[in-house]
């Protein structure tokens, strides 16, 4: 029988790019948030030379989702390429150094700017490089766009280090990545949420199957792109485009709904593991409608709470989504997600989600709402390490 304790743990952690990162990234989200909420609030200080607001953008932009992406591409590259993935101590290497650039910016009183930030800029490049490398070898030119999303991330955060010296804040750095970000997870979704609704319904609901990547996703992915393009170029100033953005922003909601009607997601209620990918996406559609919202009306409330929708729910929702699928596929389970799981790992990051856009509309409520909604999430990132960890941690 296999167990779980002895010198075989941490070489199963290194068969795989998913059994290091997924859990690294889960942990780091759930501290992040416990340490950014009572220190946004005045209960604590942090060593750091970023201010608290940046600190947090920082963190999930270039420290959280980079982490996922890793887990996702490390496992999803063999399969596209059919050559051996990284594992070992090369893995270990990779996910050390990207931990390295989370204890060098928090610690960076001590450490100091510079060398904090040459650590924490080395991690983006060095993923994007070897995903290249592999894709060349097996000529796989269907996602050199993948490599090019990485490579603007990576912009985005030389970027970000600019603006913080230069002007003590950011300005457009942040809207480039969550921009890239969200083109990441548009074409990744366009991929695996049709299959694994058309998958999980031909076996237990037949009917209407789900439209795979099409013409018409392309369009609703560049009409997307576009208004986010144009979102980035009012944040740098450009205020004059700032009404025909929010129109832009209007139609690229409504287009991708009408997109992700395409895939039923009415009818895989009866499937957490797959309506959990439909109700994060939706969150995407819905931070274009608030964005734009607020460039019509010039409402401030409405501009946090789309970016929140984007991030809280799209990018948090998203990933969790697709870290329990991902594991709960390459760990040899059953695609289903039992009862347990699913109230304490999905309830509680939606309801985050929500808080946090309410919050951002009503931010008299700040002191009662922000606590609460970090302590969703900080419950759902746990409750994946609580109920996968064992898993990962298991030959399969």
């Amino acid at each position: 029988m296999t167990t779980l304790s002895g010198p075989s743990i941490p070489k199963r952690l290194l068969s795989g790019g998913f059994r290091l990162f997924f859990p690294g990234s889960a942990l780091v989200a759930a501290l992040s948030i416990a340490i950014w909420v009572p220190w946004f609030l005045g209960f604590m200080h942090v060593p750091t030379l970023l201010p608290p607001v940046a600190w947090h953008q920082h963190e999930l932009l270039f420290g959280f989702v980079p982490a996922v992406i890793a887990g996702f591409l490390l496992t999803a590259v063999p399969n596209w390429t059919g050559r051996p993935g990284l594992k070992g101590m090369p893995l270990l290497a990779l996910f050390l150094l990207w931990f390295a650039g989370r204890l060098t910016i928090s610690l960076s009183e001590l450490t100091g700017m510079l060398g904090a930030m040459l650590v924490a800029l080395t991690f983006l490049p060095v993923l994007a490089i070897f995903v290249l490398k592999e894709l060349v070898a097996a000529s796989n030119r269907r996602n050199y766009k993948i490599v090019a999303v990485l490579a603007l991330l990576s912009a985005a955060q030389v970027l970000f280090h600019v603006e913080i010296e230069r002007y003590g804040r950011v300005e457009i750095a942040d809207r480039l990545a969550l921009s890239a970000i969200l083109v990441l997870i548009s074409l990744v979704a366009g991929r695996i949420i049709p299959a694994f609704t058309g998958n999980w319904l031909k076996a237990n609901n037949p009917g209407r199957l789900p439209q795979n990547f099409a013409r018409f996703d392309l369009a609703v992915m560049i009409l997307g792109s576009l208004s986010m393009a144009m979102w980035i170029a009012v944040g740098g100033g450009l205020e004059s485009l700032q009404f025909p953005t929010g129109l832009l922003m209007l139609v690229a909601s409504l287009a991708h709904l009408v997109r992700q009607a395409r895939w039923c997601p009415e009818r895989t209620l009866g499937e957490p593991l797959v309506t959990i990918l439909h109700v994060g996406y939706l969150f995407i559609p819905l931070g274009f409608l608030l964005t734009g919202l607020s460039m019509l009306l010039d409402h401030s409330g409405f501009a946090s709470a789309g970016i929140h929708a984007w991030t809280t729910g799209g990018v948090g929702v998203v990933t969790l989504a697709v870290m329990t699928r991902a594991t709960r596929g390459h760990t040899v389970q059953a695609l289903t997600s039992p009862p347990t799981t699913t109230w304490l790992i999905y309830a509680p990051i939606i309801l985050s989600a929500l808080l946090r856009i309410s919050l951002a509309i009503w931010p008299q409520h700040t002191m009662l709402l922000l606590p609460i909604a970090g302590i969703a999430w900080i419950v759902a990132f746990l409750g994946y390490m609580v109920f996968y960890m064992p898993l990962i941690a298991r030959k399969g």
